[in-house]
């Protein structure tokens, strides 16, 4: 008989009772429970027993102070689960962390963690940014060797076995204790990852992580442990040396990001010190559009169409040639002169969640995507239309209306560029969500910065939408922690996607950069709360 599968959080605190409460406060609200909480507490003088002993059944453990790898490494050795996830009391997880985990292992059986996406928040718990996340990859040693994908220790969650095997974490190292674990266990055992968000990052005055210098010595020292052997492939050797400069140029940023204005010199010369050639590109790409600004017309015109980067015209010397008309040059989104822009975005969209299309899939209009990155893995295929009479259609009706959709019948329901032709778009979601099985998920995307239809669709074009308006739109339905939405576009694009060019036509080069301000497309990945995941043998 398998050994069940348990799970211990430990919970390690040093000085952050204040929110130590909201932590474990955190893991009572696991949608899959721990079986095991454990508090660690490193030596601290702001009282975490008062806090511990509101919350039954936790088992807390003080000690001496001796650092967060001694800390961590005592609950480690306390805790009697086959799995354990470490969180800081300063930080949070979503509920779904420990099913999202587990339901990961299901998939990947001999992985050693595996690990999601996590999201920055201030001390009050506002949000700083988007998800974060950087996945596995398929060489995740060669990964891990060109940084800390993980990024946020808490979205980890290991085989405790495979751990303590490993000798858990090192306590000689004041920081990035993690970082060395990650690189000791892939260089042993497989790793995996999943997108799902689960934990929160709490950023504030206090965090080890906020001392550039100390973190970025200590990064490059077990870094450097982690060389790869002469024999080995030449990718894990390229994958070290790009990691080498990638922590130099991370640091380095996030001093520069981070300065106000009377600490805007000594950052720089911070920076400078510790990643000398990423500032000397930095102060090279600045000083080369100020430069770029003063030159004759004629020599700024051959230097925007050969280095697109410093393109920015001074006032008097913007020339729109061929878009210096109130005409579109297609009419048709670039469908007449080949792949409209939109598409650019949607289809790697698609591409990069191509695994969720599996099972039971819904396609709306046809199954063209579906067959594409779906495949073999799709067990059955339906299509919805609005209108009778498609050949391929195996449901009709509107998506907004009661009744149309069977429930929790499908694995995956791909809704590319539709949403905004229904009225009543909530309505929409909700009929959506209740067609998913538990854990199935939605791949959506929305029009943006659009064109409208001027044909079928003109008398039904509703709406347009913003990463906020898709956010709050499924977040309501959705559990918000399991919705990723993304904005794709820069003016750029949005530009050559109004005039109605087609990607074949256009420096593809221009539509990667993002811009929040130019949205042309938003996607969203949801999936539906899955049930608690079945036993990991």
């Amino acid at each position: 008989m398998p050994e069940p599968v348990t799970v211990s959080v430990v919970v390690t605190t040093y000085q952050h009772a204040r929110f130590l409460g909201a932590a474990l406060a955190s893991v009572a609200a696991q949608t899959r429970p721990a079986d095991e909480v454990i508090v660690v507490d490193d030596g601290s003088t702001d009282d975490p027993a008062s806090v511990v002993a509101q919350w039954s059944g936790t088992i807390f453990i003080r000690q001496d102070n001796q650092g967060l790898s001694a800390a961590r490494n005592t609950g480690l050795r306390a805790a009697r689960s086959s799995f354990v996830l470490f969180l800081d009391a300063d930080d949070l997880l979503t509920p779904v962390a420990v099913a999202a985990g587990l339901e990961c292992f299901i998939d990947h059986p001999e992985a050693a963690l595996v690990y999601g996406a996590h999201r920055r928040i201030y001390a009050d718990v506002s949000p700083m940014g988007g998800r974060v996340y950087i996945p596995a990859g398929h060489n995740p040693r060669s990964t891990l060797l060109r940084g800390n994908a993980v990024a946020m220790h808490a979205t980890a969650l290991y085989r405790r076995d495979r751990l303590l095997v490993a000798g858990g974490f090192d306590e000689k190292l004041p920081r990035c204790e993690d970082y060395d674990v990650y690189l000791r266990l892939v260089e042993a055992c497989p790793i995996a990852s999943h997108p799902v968000e689960t934990a929160l990052y709490r950023w504030h005055g206090s965090n080890m992580s906020d001392h550039a210098p100390a973190m970025l010595t200590t990064a490059l020292r077990v870094h450097s442990r982690h060389r790869p052997r002469p024999e080995e492939a030449s990718e894990l050797h390229h994958a070290w040396r790009e990691g080498r400069a990638n922590w130099r140029a991370w640091y380095a940023r996030e001093l520069l990001d981070r300065a106000d204005g009377s600490g805007r010199l000594p950052a720089a010369l911070t920076a400078a010190r510790l990643a000398p050639a990423w500032f000397a590109r930095a102060v090279a790409r600045s000083t080369s559009r100020r430069v770029v600004e003063r030159l004759p017309r004629w020599a700024h015109d051959i230097l925007a169409r050969r280095v697109p980067a410093l393109g920015r015209r001074p006032r008097g010397r913007v020339r729109l040639g061929d878009l210096d008309r109130p005409q579109p040059i297609s009419m048709d989104f670039g469908w007449n002169r080949g792949t409209p822009v939109d598409r650019f975005y949607v289809e790697h969209f698609l591409q990069t969640n191509a695994e969720d299309v599996a099972g039971r899939v819904l396609e709306v209009g046809d199954d063209a995507y579906s067959r594409r990155y779906g495949g073999d893995r799709i067990a059955v295929q339906d299509v919805l239309h609005v209108h009778a009479g498609n050949p391929d259609a195996t449901i009709v009706g509107d998506i907004g209306e009661a009744g149309v959709l069977p429930a929790d019948a499908f694995d995956c329901i791909i809704l590319t560029q539709t949403l905004h032709l229904v009225w009543d778009m909530y309505a929409a979601v909700r009929q959506l969500h209740g067609a998913l099985r538990p854990g199935g998920v939605l791949l959506l995307t929305v029009p943006g910065i659009s064109q409208i239809d001027r044909g079928e669709w003109s008398d039904q074009w509703y709406w347009s939408l913003t990463p906020a308006a898709v956010q709050r739109l499924l977040g309501e339905v959705f559990s918000s922690e399991l919705v990723n939405v993304e904005s794709h576009g820069n003016v750029y694009a949005a530009t050559t996607f109004l005039q109605g060019l087609a990607i074949e036509e256009v420096d593809v080069r221009g539509l990667i950069p993002r811009d929040v301000a130019y949205p042309v497309v938003v996607t969203a990945r949801a999936q539906k709360l899955p049930v608690n995941p079945m036993p990991v043998v």
